[in-house]
């Protein structure tokens, strides 16, 4: 089945759809379409410029930064500020990208490694001995916690390894995680803010959390921090964490409190969110209409097990099939948000082919329905893929390659899934992160 394309002005990465106006488009063409036009939508240098500041300041102009857009974010810093600059921003391996006076350091992630732990100490002397003259613009988006590794007094960096590994095996959501990460870490938590005071820092963020609180992307480094280590505390205990003897020192003594808001140390902080979820998901409504094709936007903060969302939305979508509720085909349901995996069989996880895998066995090969589910940065957990596609025979193909589709969820093996029966989706680093990205076509 085709959909009748009225107009696109859409580019995607493989090839300019808006090169085939009025032509009939495939199902799952528009589906990657689409996903195109959510991760142009948050790509820095469209929407980085109108934050930077209007006037040079009358000191140092110090740029730093992490996460999986850092270094496309310096780019666009470089190429738009009129004064001089210098800096340090700490990047996923592969997410580089080339910078004249901004220096970029690529570290590991989701797992910090010794190279994120270099870079922070470097960033942490660079920002030491500021004026009031002196401003800081730093640079955060998702990934930001493991690549910012600066682990307090008495924890090793192998300790923050195994807390890594422990807590995206746990189940905890995004704001769980990153609430125990801000009290063990020396840099997190507002104690980078802090680090720089007495200069002005203005934050630019690009969110990849639920309901785009400042504190949760990249564990909110130079932002105050309203939660306690009593908080972490009962969040290990929730998840059933088993936390090594220093790490839980440091939580059960206090040690590890985060700079709260009101801080009388803390210098001016301006905050911008520059991208977020929903605007990504309001850019491909755009598309879907002008493809004649109804958007619905479920929400950009949904949380929750991936395989239970998956359910959910499945339920929703032969909702529309049987009933034309709540509206009628064609349409595109369109949501965000972190779901989580909690990873019990051998499989890699990755919360986007989990969801993708429990979708389609729910709806068992219903005629017209078409899906995809993907990381806007272009990884999906611990795979090589961002996500997947699924059509109405896809578990039917699986079936025929001897796959059981049930088996595979219950191994937490949908990148294996998928990759099985060709319906993997590979974008390579895309340079920008504004979470998951899920769009359920039905036509």
């Amino acid at each position: 089945m085709f959909l009748r394309m009225k107009r696109l002005n859409a580019v995607r990465a493989s090839r300019p759809i808006g090169a085939f106006p009025n032509q009939p488009v495939k199902p799952t063409d528009l589906l990657r379409a689409m996903l195109d036009m959510a991760i142009n939508a948050a790509q820095p240098s469209r929407c980085l410029p109108p934050y930077l500041p209007t006037e040079l300041p009358k000191g140092r102009f110090i740029v730093i930064g992490a996460g999986k857009a850092a270094a496309s974010m310096a780019k666009a810093v470089e190429e738009n500020w009129p004064g001089e600059v210098e800096g340090l921003v700490i990047t996923r391996y592969g997410y580089a990208q080339p910078c004249d006076r901004i220096d970029v350091v690529e570290a590991g992630h989701p797992v910090p490694d010794d190279a994120g732990r270099e870079a922070a100490q470097r960033m942490l002397k660079l920002v030491s001995n500021l004026t009031p003259d002196d401003v800081v613009l730093c640079l955060i988006s998702g990934g930001g916690s493991a690549l910012l590794t600066a682990p307090l007094e008495g924890i090793t960096l192998k300790h923050k390894q195994e807390l890594s590994r422990a807590l995206l095996a746990s189940g905890a959501s995004i704001s769980e995680m990153n609430c125990v990460r801000r009290h063990l870490s020396a840099l997190k938590g507002g104690r980078l803010a802090l680090a720089c005071a007495p200069a002005k820092v203005i934050n630019l963020l690009i969110s990849d959390v639920p309901g785009d609180d400042p504190i949760d992307i990249a564990s909110g480094p130079t932002v105050p921090d309203p939660t306690t280590c009593a908080d972490a505390i009962g969040i290990v205990k929730r998840y059933g964490i088993r936390l090594p003897q220093p790490v839980w020192k440091v939580l059960e003594t206090g040690r590890g409190e985060s700079i709260k808001p009101g801080d009388p140390r803390l210098p001016q902080i301006e905050t911008h969110i520059i991208a977020r979820p929903q605007t990504s998901l309001e850019a491909a409504a755009d598309l879907a209409r002008a493809a004649g094709v109804t958007p619905v936007i479920l929400g950009d903060s949904i949380e929750g097990e991936a395989r239970e969302v998956g359910k959910a939305m499945a339920g929703i979508a032969l909702q529309v099939v049987r009933y034309g509720q709540p509206v009628v085909k064609p349409c595109v349901l369109l949501s965000s948000g972190e779901t989580t995996v909690t990873v019990r069989g051998a499989g890699k996880g990755g919360r986007n082919v989990e969801f993708l895998l429990s979708l389609g066995i729910a709806l068992n090969g219903v005629q017209g329905v078409h899906a995809l589910a993907a990381d806007t940065d272009g990884i999906d957990g611990a795979g090589k893929s961002a996500g997947a596609l699924l059509r109405p025979g896809t578990l039917a193909k699986a079936r025929t390659l001897g796959i059981v589709p049930r088996d595979a969820l219950h191994a937490n093996d949908g990148h294996g899934f998928f990759g099985a029966v060709g319906d993997s989706i590979v974008t390579g680093p895309t340079m920008t992160n504004v979470n998951d990205f899920r769009a359920i076509l039905v036509i």
